[in-house]
């Protein structure tokens, strides 16, 4: 833990730093932070900073940026901003109308978010929670591929496809669609394969059995899959990273769902923010600001914002728990 003084120069230096995107010198941090202190003091506190490994000088006669334990110590110890009225009022407004379509409100949401931070945005859907299921059907693609359309009670359609152990023919695929619809319609997925467990192994045929078993097990991992991933603002890439093959990277990695579902997947709840190494990502040095939202039946979801280390953190946090508690309560009231 730092001291009081030394904690308000790395504030000012990291704020700095994320204003201009230079090397921050002693003379600019009394400027900006109000300490009444010589510049020497400024300056062995600085080197006190460095030797803990919160700055470093790219260069002798530079100015000091921030490290990526700087920025961790500055992301823990500081408190979100205060937005503007103006665009408190366009979050606010935009989920006053809730009559949309799921995705197209996800969709619109990560696009809002976006415009608003000037980062990439994510918004990861809910995926199916407690729905239930109307219809489920079995297509056959091979005599080993099978296409599964699981059709729950908001509309919304998964297919999964199904890899079967061996070739069933079409009296057995049949027998198979009757139990496993029998099973799931009017459950969730997670009722509907605990029925078919219930089902005696002994009164199917073996054939029956083995397409029963694949098709629950890859039903099992639909819950997870069917939250769609939407991304708004790969526009602004350019203006964030100059550098045009971190950009080029950068749309490498959106255009990838499991990688974005990594950045800002978080293991616990409320909001996470996650520093350069931290994401187990080589390619770009990058931050994530994430923030989990509860969608009623539909389960719980993820926003989150993608941007360089160099991120505006108290403005960005407040906005994306802003974002995520208007998104929460307008699918909370569909």
């Amino acid at each position: 833990m730092l001291d009081d003084r030394r904690a308000l120069i790395l504030q000012a230096l990291v704020e700095e730093y994320i204003r201009t995107g230079q090397p921050v010198s002693s003379r600019a941090i009394l400027e900006t932070s109000g300490l009444k202190v010589s510049s020497a003091t400024v300056r062995n506190d600085l080197a006190k900073l460095e030797s803990y490994g919160f700055v470093e000088q790219p260069h002798t006669s530079a100015g000091r940026v921030p490290t990526h334990q700087g920025y961790r110590y500055y992301v823990d110890h500081c408190s979100p901003a205060r937005l503007r009225n103006a665009t408190r009022v366009r979050i606010e407004s935009f989920f006053t109308d809730v009559h949309r379509e799921l995705s197209k409100l996800l969709q619109e949401t990560s696009g809002l978010l976006s415009d608003i931070s000037h980062y990439p945005a994510v918004v990861v859907g809910p995926g199916l929670g407690d729905e239930k299921v109307v219809a489920l059907h079995l297509v056959p693609l091979s005599p080993i591929v099978l296409l599964a359309v699981t059709i729950v009670e908001s509309g919304r359609v998964t297919r999964d496809i199904v890899r079967l152990a061996r070739e069933v023919s079409e009296a057995d695929l049949a027998r198979a669609e009757s139990l496993l619809s029998k099973c799931y319609r009017g459950r969730t997925l997670a009722e509907g394969q605990a029925e078919v467990a219930k089902i005696p192994s002994g009164e199917l045929a073996e054939p029956v059995r083995r397409a029963l078993k694949d098709v629950t097990q890859t039903l099992a991992g639909t819950e997870v899959r069917s939250a769609d991933i939407y991304v708004g603002g790969t526009s602004q890439l350019a203006e964030l990273w100059k550098d045009l093959a971190q950009v080029h990277s950068m749309l490498g990695l959106l255009e990838r769902d499991s990688v974005v579902r990594q950045m800002v997947d978080n293991p616990g709840v409320g909001t996470a923010v996650r520093i350069g190494s931290e994401l187990n990502l080589d390619d770009v040095e990058l931050a994530v600001v994430s923030s989990d939202y509860e969608a009623g039946e539909h389960g719980i979801g993820r926003v989150g914002v993608i941007g360089p280390m160099r991120m505006d953190y108290r403005r960005t946090i407040k906005i994306v728990e802003e974002v995520s508690e208007g998104l929460g309560e307008s699918l909370g009231r569909s």
